[in-house]
C-alpha cells in the first residue's frame, strides 16, 4: 500500500501533519488496512479519496468544520466529504435530507436536487469525518483503528492555527470533540444529530446554517453560500 500520506495533495495539511505518520496509532492503522485488503474486504470511500475532506479545504481555509462520524458503507456513495454523496444517488441517505430540511427550515434553500457537498466544501466547510474508512456493507468496521486519533489532530490544527472557525457538532459522538477547541476564539454549534432517531430532539428548529454565516460576516469573513446550483430543477419535496 503506498504510504497514506501521498494522498494528501494539500501543502498545508501535508506540512501540518507531517509528525502523524511515524506514530504508533498511525502505523497499527495502516497496518490494519493493509490487512482490510489483503483478505479482500472492500473499503470505502477509494483509497484515493480517504483525505478528500483536507484536498478540497485546506487549513488555511478552513471557516467551518462539520463533524461526521464515518463513511457511508453503501458502494458509490461515500466520497471523502461527510454526509455528502456522489452526483447521481437517489434517495439521498436520511441524515443528509434532515440537514436539508433543516437548511430549508432556516434559510429557504431547496438543495435536493444533489447530495454532493463539494461546492461547500470549496468555500472552507471541512467536512470531516472522524473515521476516514469504513468496510463495505458494515457501518462502524474501521472503529477505535486509529482514524479517531488522527481527526483528532485535525481538529486540534484548526482550532489552534485559524481564526474564529465555526465547529458543527452534532450529536453526542461529535459533541465530546468539543474539549479540542479553543472556544475563546471559535464558535462551536452543538445541537443533536439529524439522524432520524434524533433530529426531532433538537435538530430542527437549531438554525445552524445561518448562526455561521452570522458569525462569519460578525468576524469579517465572507458567509457560505449554501444554496447549490440546480441544473435540473428537482424540488425538495420530490425526492
Amino acid at each position: 500500500m503506498k504510504r497514506m500520506i501521498e494522498e494528501i495533495h494539500s501543502f498545508t495539511w501535508k506540512k501540518a501533519l507531517a509528525p502523524e505518520w511515524d506514530k504508533p496509532y498511525m502505523q497499527e492503522l495502516k497496518a490494519f488496512l493493509e490487512d482490510e485488503a489483503t483478505q479482500g474486504k472492500q473499503i470505502l470511500p477509494p483509497k484515493d479519496l480517504w483525505f478528500e475532506a483536507l484536498n478540497v479545504t485546506s487549513l488555511d481555509k478552513v471557516k467551518v468544520l462539520i463533524l461526521g462520524q464515518d463513511p457511508y458503507p453503501t458502494v458509490g456513495h461515500a466520497h471523502g466529504l461527510c454526509f455528502s454523496v456522489l452526483d447521481g444517488v437517489k434517495p439521498l441517505p436520511k441524515s443528509l435530507k434532515n440537514i436539508y430540511k433543516e437548511l430549508h427550515d432556516d434559510m429557504g434553500i431547496d438543495n435536493a436536487h444533489t447530495g454532493n457537498l463539494e461546492s461547500w466544501a470549496r468555500q472552507g466547510v471541512l467536512l470531516l469525518n472522524a473515521v476516514l474508512t469504513v468496510e463495505a456493507g458494515n457501518a462502524n468496521a474501521h472503529k477505535d483503528k486509529g482514524w479517531e486519533e488522527f481527526s483528532n489532530r485535525v481538529i486540534e490544527l484548526v482550532s489552534a492555527e485559524c481564526e474564529n472557525v465555526v465547529f458543527v457538532l452534532w450529536g453526542a459522538f461529535a459533541q465530546k470533540k468539543a474539549l479540542l477547541i479553543d472556544v475563546s476564539k471559535h464558535l462551536v454549534i452543538q445541537d443533536p444529530h439529524p439522524s432520524p432517531l434524533s433530529a426531532y430532539r433538537g435538530f430542527w428548529g437549531s438554525k445552524p446554517f445561518s448562526r455561521a454565516n452570522v458569525y462569519l460576516v460578525e468576524h469579517g469573513k465572507e458567509p457560505i453560500e449554501w444554496s447549490i446550483e440546480n441544473k435540473k430543477g428537482d424540488s425538495l419535496f420530490d425526492i
